[in-house]
């Protein structure tokens, strides 16, 4: 999935559908991987965040991990 924005999300996290939501009014692109049914996503997230599994956590295309990042916040790192 190199080359474009991944979202690490669960379920019942109002978080994740609000920028979802944010992401595709804006025309965003992105993966959507459930952590909870995605053994090898769910350690990518709590790699990412100091053993805590907190959604929304981000794989921007060029790397950088974002978590719960404000959508303006998001939309200035993807650029």
């Amino acid at each position: 999935m190199s080359g474009r924005l991944t979202m690490y999300t669960t379920t019942w996290c109002g978080y994740c559908v609000r920028l979802k939501h944010g992401l595709q009014r804006a025309g965003i692109d992105f993966d959507e991987v459930n952590i909870e049914t995605d053994r090898d996503a769910e350690e990518f997230v709590l790699n990412a965040n100091n053993g805590m599994a907190t959604v929304p956590t981000l794989k921007l295309p060029n790397g950088e991990v974002m978590t719960n990042p404000p959508l303006p916040a998001l939309l200035a790192a993807i650029g």
